[in-house]
């Protein structure tokens, strides 16, 4: 996609998009300072009790999850075990993995976030809705358009 192929509207789009995103993001680092917690501690229980399906909580799943580093994982890990959030035990079926887990504590600390966040999202989020459907439909024209070249 050349520059020309950007209109004033697909730039608008993106940046209602993007504030609108900044929005649930602040709403929720705001909640979880509140709740003495890391934005980044939060997410992290939030990725253990909302892991798909089958998969373990093993430390490179959660740092692929929280998009970071095997090691800023392990340190924040680190620091929750040490609140009493969460905790380690090795995986039953290779002994070499650890697995992490909410604690009570942890849970019951999720838990009060999670519903705030559920409230927000329930208030606010039709205009995110409105601006991703604003940007996917910019987006769909600028497709519709290289296709007919």
């Amino acid at each position: 996609m050349d520059e020309e192929s950007i209109s004033l509207a697909d730039y608008q789009a993106l940046a209602e998009f993007r504030y609108q995103i900044r929005r649930i993001l602040r709403f929720s680092e705001e909640a979880a300072y509140a709740a003495d917690l890391e934005p980044q501690q939060h997410q992290l229980l939030l990725a253990l009790k909302g892991l798909p399906e089958g998969r373990k909580a093993a430390v490179g799943e959660i740092a692929e999850r929280l998009q970071l580093r095997h090691h800023s994982t392990v340190e924040l890990i680190d620091r929750l075990v040490k609140r009493g959030l969460v905790e380690r035990h090795r995986d039953d079926e290779d002994q070499r993995r650890v697995i992490v887990s909410l604690t009570p504590q942890g849970e019951e600390i999720l838990h009060t976030l999670s519903r705030q966040m559920l409230a927000e999202l329930r208030s606010t989020g039709s205009a995110f809705v409105q601006s991703m459907n604003a940007l996917l439909a910019s987006t769909n024209k600028v497709e519709d358009v290289a296709g007919e070249k």
